[in-house]
């Protein structure tokens, strides 16, 4: 039992759309990420995706909408749900997911990042 610090834990790396697992709770998983830029368009067939940001601003597009989220903001991407975050400059958020999701979905590309990096 030990307490994790948000910007302790961000400070330890400077890659962006590159998930880091922080903590586990169950079979979910807490991971620190820092974007910048746009992702990839894509979804999460078997799981929910929950977006808290932590510093700056970041949007969420969907097929049809768009959501914008500042810091102490969130937003749950139901699965299945064809999504695209994006950042005109740096956000730091956090993502709860369950353990194995891999952050480009079904869309795997340059940007899939490997899977419980721990930091």
């Amino acid at each position: 039992m030990k307490k994790i610090n948000f910007k302790e834990k961000l400070s330890k790396f400077s890659d962006h759309w590159s998930p880091k697992v922080i903590a586990e709770l169950n079979d979910y998983q807490f991971k620190l990420v820092k974007v910048e830029g746009d992702f990839v368009w894509h979804s999460h067939e078997d799981t929910d995706e929950a977006f808290i940001v932590i510093e700056g601003e970041m949007w969420i597009d969907f097929e049809n909408d768009a959501v914008h989220l500042g810091e102490g903001e969130m937003c749950v991407v139901q699965k299945g749900v064809k999504h695209r975050p994006r950042s005109s400059s740096e956000c730091k958020i956090m993502l709860v997911e369950p353990r194995g999701v891999i952050n480009t979905g079904e869309s795997e590309g340059e940007l899939t990042a490997s899977n419980d990096v721990w930091i």
